[in-house]
């Protein structure tokens, strides 16, 4: 079966996504250092592009999965999609608000504010595996604000275990 253009993977490497993270961080904290607002307008099409495809339209998204994941001597990390997704569209509404003030608006400094809180997130999730949308997104389902049928693997996200890898037969 072929999975459509604007289809989010399911379930996610969490190496990727940390990847991912770090180059949202190195982005975000260049605009903000070298004074390049229309960094934000780039940063924003990253995250609409890994929300509407996942990383099929993300430049960012294509270098951590296609090159760099593949290359790393550590195993995958499965998790499930729909936090992931949740995640992104949180850092898509933060950095569309922040090229909207930047470049619509010419708030330079308000639009480097609302970047900061995305270094933060991203920089949590690279360096420390904490997705701040993740755990909004568990929140969201104790509170049955997001029906379990939505992502069944999400019932208890703070005490997920990794993703079993089938076991490979030994050679006798």
């Amino acid at each position: 079966m072929t999975k459509s253009l604007f289809s989010f993977p399911n379930p996610v490497n969490e190496v990727s996504a940390r990847l991912v993270a770090g180059g949202v961080v190195i982005l975000s904290v260049a605009s903000i250092a070298l004074d390049q607002p229309w960094l934000t307008a780039v940063i924003a099409y990253g995250f609409v592009a890994r929300v509407l495809t996942g990383p099929k339209l993300s430049p960012l998204g294509l270098l951590a999965t296609r090159v760099i994941t593949p290359r790393l001597p550590v195993r995958e990390k499965l998790v499930p999609g729909a936090p992931k997704r949740f995640a992104q569209g949180i850092g898509a509404a933060l950095t569309v608000t922040a090229s909207v003030l930047a470049l619509g608006f010419g708030q330079h400094g308000a639009a480097y504010v609302v970047l900061g809180a995305v270094v933060v997130a991203a920089t949590l999730e690279s360096v420390f595996a904490f997705c701040v949308g993740c755990t909004i997104f568990g929140w969201l389902m104790r509170l049955r604000l997001v029906p379990e049928a939505v992502c069944a693997e999400c019932n208890d996200i703070w005490n997920r275990a990794p993703a079993a890898r089938p076991v490979q037969p030994r050679a006798r």
